[in-house]
């Protein structure tokens, strides 16, 4: 939706009024690899994608911020005084938690309203939910009564994501989304160490080749989920590997492989154990992949995200049957270079895979992956060609 119909819209919801529309905007992201080890203090590789949620937002001189999108009916409520009467909103509590984060850190805020569109597809693992974040917190420290007394950066705003979730939404996400939406630099990938929030941009060279994201149609939930169970497994496997070594490391990631299988005997839980597999290994994946993009070997690229897709299949066991199936479905290509490597991306239990695909073959690829799929699941997926944009920012028109 251009700004032109948002602006509409918005007048046709919360009618007209002389003060200011503002917009901002927020992308979702695809993760190329590191899944699942983001809340482990590991290293990750995700790109903000041009898919994003856009915001439109006007003070509306109450003490009420009423929260409305252009594919719902309904106007949700947050009273300024009591956020926390939001987290059993329908709709709008992500909204609401960054409202009072923000508010934890300083900020004031007076009413407004605020209409949301968006060209993510919902539960589809693209992180829908940290773009609502982040274009809610870039819209909020700009339109706060007293931002001109508070300086926080885009990544301090995705750590207030990152604790909204956690605090508000009652999800034990790691910082990854919030960073790659808020952080997000256009034909860039980021490598971000998500214990120091140390990061680089790595430039996205893929040549011949684009990557194509295949929406299982499959919604996932992370709150109904097993994710919050995965988090319990990996904290006790460092529990384990604490005790082991007699340390009190915070992060998971801090083991190497080597000290992981050295005391791989003493493990009495073999699922703690490829929990922890997964961990550690997909750590050193993420740092290998990104030392052979640069050298700008694509064919060893799509070859450890391959890796990485079979240990989050059969070691940390958060894919599925459709996640499996079209995965399945894209490596039946590989033949003559059409598709280099494929690998679920997101928390998985549903969502997207990711795929490296010669660009004069994406209609084939397209073609093919969706029969193969449909055949195995009965369900219809879709298709994304990705192109890699910018981070959380105000659209001035």
């Amino acid at each position: 939706m251009n700004l032109k119909n948002l602006t509409e819209k918005f007048i046709k919801i919360f009618g007209e009024s002389d003060k200011k529309i503002r917009f901002f905007t927020s992308p979702g992201r695809v993760n190329l690899i590191g899944e699942h080890i983001d809340y482990c203090g590991g290293y990750v590789f995700p790109a903000a994608l041009t898919l994003s949620t856009t915001v439109a937002v006007r003070y509306n001189g109450t003490n009420t911020v009423r929260m409305a999108a252009t594919d719902l009916n309904n106007i949700y409520v947050c009273n300024l005084n009591d956020c926390d009467a939001a987290k059993n909103l329908n709709w709008g509590n992500y909204q609401a938690g960054m409202i009072k984060e923000l508010s934890l850190r300083g900020y004031k805020f007076s009413g407004m309203d605020m209409l949301f569109t968006g060209t993510l597809p919902f539960g589809s693992g693209l992180s829908s939910s940290a773009s609502i974040e982040m274009a809610t917190g870039i819209a909020l420290v700009n339109m706060a009564v007293n931002k001109n007394e508070i300086n926080l950066s885009n990544i301090d705003i995705a750590v207030c994501g990152k604790a909204c979730e956690n605090n508000f939404c009652g999800v034990n996400c790691g910082i990854m989304d919030q960073f790659a939406s808020a952080m997000g630099k256009k034909d860039h990938a980021i490598l971000l160490n998500c214990a120091t929030l140390d990061y680089e941009y790595i430039p996205l060279t893929l040549g011949e080749y684009v990557l194509v994201l295949a929406n299982t149609c499959k919604k996932h939930s992370l709150g109904a989920s097993k994710y919050n169970e995965r988090r319990a497994e990996v904290t006790k496997g460092l529990e384990i590997m604490n005790a082991l070594y007699g340390r009190i490391y915070e992060n998971l990631c801090e083991y190497s492989l080597f000290e992981l299988e050295a005391v791989k005997d003493k493990f009495e839980d073999s699922l703690i154990y490829r929990r922890v597999y997964h961990v550690i290994s997909e750590n050193e994946r993420v740092k290998t992949a990104v030392n052979i993009l640069k050298e700008g070997k694509l064919t060893e690229f799509g070859k450890i995200l391959c890796q990485a897709n079979d240990s989050i299949r059969y070691n940390y066991e958060v894919t599925g049957d459709e996640l499996d199936a079209m995965y399945d479905a894209a490596m039946t290509q590989t033949d003559d270079g059409n598709v280099l490597g494929s690998r679920m991306t997101g928390a998985g239990f549903g969502g997207c895979t990711v795929n490296i695909v010669k660009e004069n073959y994406v209609d084939k690829f397209i073609e093919i992956t969706g029969r193969l799929y449909t055949e195995k699941t009965g369900i219809a997926p879709e298709f994304y060609v990705c192109s890699i944009g910018d981070g959380a920012r105000e659209i001035i028109e």
